[in-house]
């Protein structure tokens, strides 16, 4: 068993966590494995050697942005890296962006799709110049089968805007869309996660994406409750990559991103 960081993992407040998977089940028109929970997050983790992981919640509303940040900052401790959560109508961007950075929480998670946005909106570009400056990382769901919020050639376009933003493409750079994600995404200078990717792609179908844009950029991610860890790591181990390709993206990459 290899060592690993989950480098993408929803949790949710246990009194809320049955009705957001209810709802995540209800979109998506498929069974996840987990419940939401932190305990299971842990549990499922234990079980499968992943000994840092980076967990997150997304606001749908900007009233939810402030609590939800102090909820995920009151979770992180030695092994639980936290990402914040921003919405694009939210008006104090830069005030609650320098409080997560007081809070300890190390990057954003957007979901456009969630929060209908467009990424490469303009109201975003002062958003992404922000962390930029404050070199926090963005991780961004990437790819939709039905809205366009997502897709990756709008996430190029915000790469053009703002080369020095760190990004992390999630979903291998386009749920549903690899292709467009081949296009316009795959080697440049950007992080992919494997999350929501090898329950829906053969494993040499998602070692010619990695090879072609760099084991070196690639993170591994469970999207858990989406799926546990045993699971996705058995998926990961069936794709064909070299065992320095496998540690890279397993945990080396993240642990020098993160500069863990």
């Amino acid at each position: 068993m290899h060592k690993i960081i989950d480098c993408h993992a929803h949790v949710f407040p246990e009194k809320l966590a049955e009705k957001a998977v209810a709802n995540l089940v209800d979109y998506y028109g498929m069974p996840w494995s987990g419940n939401g929970t932190l305990a299971q997050l842990l549990s499922s983790a234990d079980k499968s050697g992943v000994y840092k992981i980076v967990v997150f919640s997304t606001a749908t509303k900007k009233e939810q942005v402030e609590s939800i940040n102090t909820y995920i900052a009151g979770l992180t401790d030695a092994r639980l890296i936290g990402f914040g959560t921003m919405h694009p109508d939210f008006e104090s961007c830069e005030t609650e962006l320098s409080r997560m950075v007081s809070l300890g929480l190390k990057g954003v998670k957007l979901h456009p799709d969630f929060q209908g946005f467009d990424i490469d909106d303009p109201k975003m570009l002062p958003v992404y110049r922000s962390l930029a400056q404050k070199k926090l990382p963005v991780l961004i769901h990437l790819g939709d089968e039905r809205s366009d919020h997502s897709s990756p050639k709008r996430l190029a376009r915000v790469l053009d805007a703002v080369p020095d933003l760190t990004v992390i493409a999630a979903h291998l750079g386009g749920y549903m869309r690899w292709g467009e994600a081949e296009e316009h995404l795959i080697g440049r200078d950007l992080y992919l996660d494997t999350s929501s990717t090898l329950c829906r792609i053969s494993p040499q179908r998602a070692g010619e994406l990695i090879k072609k844009h760099g084991a070196d950029r690639v993170l591994f991610g469970t999207d858990y409750p989406a799926r546990l860890h045993d699971e996705e790591y058995t998926a990961f181990m069936q794709i064909p990559l070299t065992e320095e390709e496998r540690l890279q993206i397993l945990s080396l990459n993240a642990t020098s991103l993160f500069n863990l």
